[in-house]
């Protein structure tokens, strides 16, 4: 059987298509992206901007034709930070039902944060240990702490890559004003993260596809020996050497990083507010191994499709 999964995020809407074997284990058979930047010019705002709101429909304009090539039996479709506080984003559910027929189920930033452990929990063995789990979005940032077994403590909190741009507009480069204000906002809204993190002691923290894929590639580059993460489902970071990367990307402006080698284009913009946020968590949290989870939350929607905690 073949399940498509679609996880239409803030920044970036995903196509996962896995074959479905009888033993519930399955394997990738098609899996694409295409950059939306739904928050661009009204995430502050809680509405998709006309241009913004175009792109998403393109993109699933795009999916529906990719998935008509494809024997696919059942298809689930997830949206998350931006359509579900958009002012019209109940009339994009409603447009992309008519257009194209895929019922968009709006998930709160809970469930989210479980699709993202169920995902990471495949990746790698998250052993008895407890790990603080990182999912960086555009929208949103979520974070769990957890062990192979079970969570122990998740929370969504508003502080996505594209609203930190919105709400600080910061200066290019950033200023260490910006970089002041920015980590004292983070201080005052991430309290009850630092909190839940002194009572469980993670031992590591593990990224979520995304932003760290995109730490991945860049300190593959500067550090070839550290390898590559194509083609695995966890990777170590070194948090050194993130550290040296981090200097390099706040000092930089928007034109230097366009060519900076392993920074895809979409996250030009949005990399250093990932980048300060990872940094501030690695600090005041005083944890010193890392390492990527290159299965997210559709990966973790498909997990419990394929286990019947998610009916057609």
């Amino acid at each position: 059987m073949q399940i498509a999964i679609l996880d239409l995020g803030t920044n970036t809407f995903h196509l996962l298509i896995a074959e479905v074997e009888s033993n519930n284990a399955w394997k990738k058979i098609l899996n694409t992206r295409v950059t939306v930047k739904l928050g661009k010019g009204g995430i502050n705002k809680n509405v998709i901007a006309k241009p913004a709101y175009n792109r998403g429909i393109k993109a699933l304009e795009k999916f529906r034709l990719t998935l008509n090539d494809y024997d696919v039996d059942k298809t689930f479709a997830f949206g998350t930070a931006a359509l579900r506080s958009a002012e019209n984003g109940q009339q994009f559910l409603d447009e992309v039902k008519q257009k194209f027929g895929f019922d968009i189920e709006l998930i709160s930033g809970d469930r989210e944060a479980t699709f993202i452990y169920e995902g990471v929990r495949q990746a790698t063995d998250l052993g008895q240990a407890k790990s603080l789990i990182m999912d960086i979005g555009g929208g949103s940032v979520e974070f769990i702490i957890a062990n192979k077994d079970r969570i122990f403590w998740k929370q969504s909190y508003s502080l996505g890559a594209a609203l930190l741009l919105g709400k600080f507009q910061p200066s290019d480069p950033l200023s260490s004003n910006d970089i002041k204000s920015i980590n004292a906002y983070f201080d005052q809204e991430l309290q009850t993260l630092l909190d839940a993190c002194h009572l469980h002691l993670p031992i590591q923290l593990i990224g979520s596809a995304g932003s760290f894929e995109t730490f991945a590639s860049m300190l593959q580059h500067i550090f070839p020996d550290t390898g590559s993460h194509y083609g695995k489902t966890s990777h170590p970071i070194d948090i050194g050497h993130f550290d040296q990367l981090y200097y390099v990307l706040v000092a930089s402006t928007m034109e230097q990083r366009k060519h900076m080698k392993g920074l895809i284009k979409m996250r030009v913009d949005m990399i250093v507010m990932a980048a300060l946020l990872l940094s501030f968590v690695l600090r005041k949290t005083k944890i010193n191994k890392m390492k990527l989870s290159s299965y997210a939350l559709k990966e973790g929607a498909l997990w419990e499709v394929i286990n019947s905690k998610i009916q057609a």
